[in-house]
């Protein structure tokens, strides 16, 4: 498939960012050297939170962080319906079962009020999750005061699914800073703020959890003479103390996100201009535009739209492939994860969220990324004012 000439996401890599991966591969160490120390260092500090574990991929994250928080089979883990498989997955992945919470239409976060009636009637029921996963879309916080107050009442654990978020805000502190949850999960892919070529961190504030973490990304194993059963065989020694996963990031990735994070600053600034723009020159164009929200600043991840049928007089089917044709590579997030074939088959139907279901029945994301030109963004809303005047 050729690609679009304007992407709806790409990664910005600078001469930098090759010269540190070229110096991570002309050294000794390619994995489990000290630039992966480097850059949880980094991220634990831009973050102000304790603890970064950094790992392969964000879904390899979320399943860690659901594994250290003690998440099995008989355990539920909500999330929201408005976010890839991942999040749901790691539930799965823990052999735990999965529910979901709908969504703010508006924001196209989970929904505070959604989760507290849900948590009401599940106490009633008698089966309360262990762990609430909300998803920042599109890298706008969700209110975590109000799910960490809901928490605090009911007894679950929290993990943010930030995946959309660094180098986003809440209540005038970064996300990732865990105030309002226990683990909080970046991405490091290609498309997200800044990448590391695949990767992914969960943060947190507990050292506890961290070390497990830690402990769950390579085999379950440690090399700590305090851990282990019985004195060492030797300096060579190390045990398995539980069943873990080759989850690792190599030194390679982690070089690459710690040139990325010296630019993560400028990059979501740009990425605010460029959706302040959009706003901008399409505010009277009938879409329904992204919510901001006054308890802190978007990542701007994503910027997406809510196509409007019935001013345009075309479906936003018709729009995506009119707009895929002439190179705008337009894109849609999220089909409602209850809607897959997977979620079908354990129980779940059409209309149980049904703000998810219509948030994605005219979602749109458009060309949003931080080297993209105002003159390749004049293009995009050329293209869709062109649709839209039909």
């Amino acid at each position: 498939m050729t690609a679009p000439l304007i992407p709806y996401g790409r990664q910005a890599i600078e001469q930098e960012d090759i010269d540190a991966v070229v110096s991570v591969l002309r050294s000794d160490f390619l994995t489990q050297g000290p630039a992966v120390a480097q850059f949880e260092r980094v991220l634990a500090e831009y973050c102000s939170a304790r603890r970064a574990v950094a790992m392969n991929s964000a879904t390899s994250a979320l399943h860690i962080a659901c594994l250290a928080l003690g998440l099995g089979p008989g355990d539920w883990l909500w999330t929201t319906p408005n976010t890839f498989l991942a999040s749901a997955y790691a539930g799965l992945f823990c052999g735990a079962e999965v529910d979901f919470v709908d969504i703010d239409l508006r924001t196209g976060n989970m929904s505070v009020d959604a989760l507290a009636a849900k948590l009401e009637a599940a106490e009633q029921a008698g089966h309360l999750p262990k762990i609430v996963m909300p998803v920042h879309f599109s890298g706008l916080s969700c209110d975590m005061k109000g799910i960490r107050a809901l928490g605090d009442r009911y007894g679950f654990r929290i993990v943010e699914d930030a995946a959309h978020a660094i180098g986003g805000t809440y209540l005038d502190g970064p996300v990732g800073d865990c105030r309002f949850s226990d683990v909080t999960v970046f991405s490091f892919h290609p498309v997200k703020v800044v990448t590391s070529a695949e990767g992914g961190a969960a943060m947190t504030n507990d050292d506890g959890l961290a070390d497990r973490m830690c402990r769950l990304r390579s085999h379950g194993s440690t090399r700590d003479p305090a851990l282990m059963q019985g004195e060492p065989d030797g300096p060579w020694d190390y045990q398995a103390l539980e069943v873990g996963w080759n989850y690792r990031m190599t030194d390679v990735h982690a070089a690459l996100g710690v040139s990325q994070m010296k630019r993560l600053d400028k990059y979501v600034s740009r990425r605010t201009q460029l959706a302040d723009r959009y706003d901008r020159v399409l505010a009277n164009s009938g879409l329904t535009l992204p919510a901001r929200d006054a308890s802190g600043k978007s990542a701007w991840h994503l910027y997406t739209v809510g196509w409007n049928e019935e001013a345009s007089g075309i479906s936003r089917r018709e729009a995506f492939e009119r707009l895929r044709e002439s190179g705008i590579g337009v894109q849609v997030h999220y089909i409602p994860v209850h809607m897959q074939p997977l979620f079908q088959a354990r129980g779940f139907r059409a209309g149980q969220f049904p703000n998810a279901e219509a948030h994605y029945a005219r979602t749109l994301t458009l060309p949003l990324y931080a080297t993209l030109t105002e003159d390749q963004q004049d293009t995009v809303v050329t293209r869709l004012n062109e649709l839209l005047r039909r």
